[in-house]
């Protein structure tokens, strides 16, 4: 019931009580209209509304035409205006540092398309766990990529750390310790050591992020959300996959 009414005595004039109706009636008309113009607002970018296997197919296409060199147009000065009273990204990465690796280009992306997290090494530490839920239970992003890179100075400082018992100044031991589980998990396996690592520190941070309690373990419980792992070749700009073998038709 309408403050109006309830706050109307019942000794008044039944005109007064009629007014008081009235009043209470036309408040509400007034209201509704904005109420469900908010409810029922589309979100800045429609085309970024999509399941998590669409979601993937999109960044494996906008990756190929960034690699083969067509990457498309965007229309930054009308994306700003979209943007302004919102956002709903397609996709979270969590992507190295590096300054050669930039999400937004090599997934032919516009501004508002990706909600990107980054920390040399890529990896999921608290905040960027945070980070992630934010993008998953408020904006609803269907599908997270770990994006790891070849030659990757964070790993390979990791692994030089770790094999010469030695310790980084500053705050680098952060990142060792994040990294250290791939180093010691690849240890004295075949191939090149470096690239090993790199591989396995994308498919522990996968795993973390998938049994990260309690949002993001129940989007992906819920099939809400996707996650999988990537990783980048800087030589000729390559996204490839590493985990999750479903991958959607090209």
């Amino acid at each position: 019931m309408c403050q109006l009414c309830e706050i109307t005595p019942p000794s008044r004039t039944s005109r007064r009580v009629f007014l008081a109706g009235a009043a209470c009636t036309a408040v509400n008309l007034a209201l509704a209209p904005a109420v469900t113009a908010k409810e029922t607002k589309p979100p800045p970018k429609p085309q970024n509304v999509l399941p998590p296997d669409a979601t993937l197919d999109r960044l494996v296409k906008g990756n190929l035409r960034y690699v083969e060199g067509v990457s498309r147009r965007h229309d930054f000065k009308h994306e700003r205006e979209a943007l302004s009273g919102g956002q709903n990204p397609f996709a979270g990465i969590l992507s190295c540092a590096d300054s050669r690796i930039a999400p937004e280009y090599a997934f032919d992306t516009g501004r508002g398309d990706l909600f990107v997290c980054r920390v040399a090494g890529n990896f999921a530490s608290d905040e960027m766990i945070a980070s992630l839920e934010y993008a998953q239970s408020v904006l609803g992003v269907p599908l997270f990529m770990v994006l790891g890179h070849d030659s990757c100075g964070a790993v390979d400082a990791a692994i030089k750390s770790l094999k010469d018992n030695t310790t980084l100044p500053g705050h680098l031991p952060s990142l060792v310790t994040a990294i250290a589980p791939a180093v010691k998990a690849t240890e004295g396996k075949p191939g090149d050591r470096l690239a090993n690592a790199i591989r396995q520190n994308v498919i522990d941070n996968v795993a973390r992020l998938k049994t990260a309690t309690p949002i993001l373990s129940a989007a992906v419980d819920q099939g809400k959300l996707r996650i999988v792992g990537a990783v980048y070749r800087l030589t000729d700009g390559k996204v490839e996959l590493v985990t999750d073998a479903k991958r959607p038709a090209t």
